[in-house]
């Protein structure tokens, strides 16, 4: 069961590191604040700026395939997995589906949070605003979310949790600990408002864990842990 650390850069501006590569997969640290894909800002993307990037160093003609199979928002940073080939995309969406795909994340919240805690909420998403609700019971057209974290640091104001999704909603780690009363370090949308719209929020995705599309093999997959601010405010 082996496990992946940084181990290149895709040498592109933004530059982005390398966590896995091969001939099926290509796996990354995202850059807080850079795009997963493109929208209508034409701010620098992941897919686009990985397809250069391929491109570049196997120096492939015409267009590059790379498989977008699942998104980080751009506030967050950590690993992203993306496909280069469709067998790969394929195979790796089946396993988002059926939630065979392990993903860990580090936030810093505001408050004092439990040791431990397992959360269902229901979230209902506002396309045209990119906005989510939480609700504590079901509600039409919200969709069952659940995570489970453990308590990693704590101080008198800010906790540091660890928490695996079970599910995998937009914004869902944001909106379901805001809703508890535990809103993300530096989330405008979702906790104070004091904090400057589109600023870094305080949530990295360290560790993902899935089968490889094509050996079968294990995978781990992780990114180093946050540092800086506001993290730098623990030592761990």
């Amino acid at each position: 069961m082996p496990n992946f650390e940084i181990m290149d850069t895709t040498q592109t501006s933004p530059n982005i590191p390398i966590i896995y590569e091969d001939n099926h997969l290509l796996v990354i640290d995202k850059p807080a604040g850079v795009l997963s894909q493109e929208d209508h800002t034409g701010d620098p993307d992941v897919l686009n700026l990985c397809k250069a990037y391929i491109k570049k160093k196997y120096n492939k003609p015409g267009n590059v395939y790379l498989g977008l199979v699942h998104r980080l928002d751009r506030p967050v940073s950590g690993v992203m997995v993306l496909a280069k080939t469709s067998k790969a995309a394929s195979r790796l969406s089946y396993q988002i589906r059926k939630r065979t795909i392990n993903k860990t994340y580090w936030a810093l919240v505001e408050g004092q949070t439990p040791v431990f805690g397992e959360w269902v909420h229901f979230l209902e998403k506002d396309n045209r605003s990119n906005t989510v609700k939480a609700f504590k019971s079901q509600k039409r057209n919200a969709k069952e979310s659940r995570l489970k974290f453990i308590t990693v640091k704590t101080n008198d104001n800010f906790s540091i949790i660890e928490v695996d999704l079970i599910t995998g909603r937009p914004h869902q780690i944001r909106v379901q600990f805001a809703k508890e009363g535990f809103p993300l370090w530096g989330d405008h949308k979702y906790g104070n408002p004091q904090f400057a719209r589109g600023k870094d929020i305080a949530l990295r995705a360290v560790k993902l864990e899935l089968e490889h599309p094509t050996t079968k093999e294990l995978m781990i997959l992780k990114a180093p842990k946050p540092t800086g601010q506001p993290w730098s405010m623990f030592e761990y």
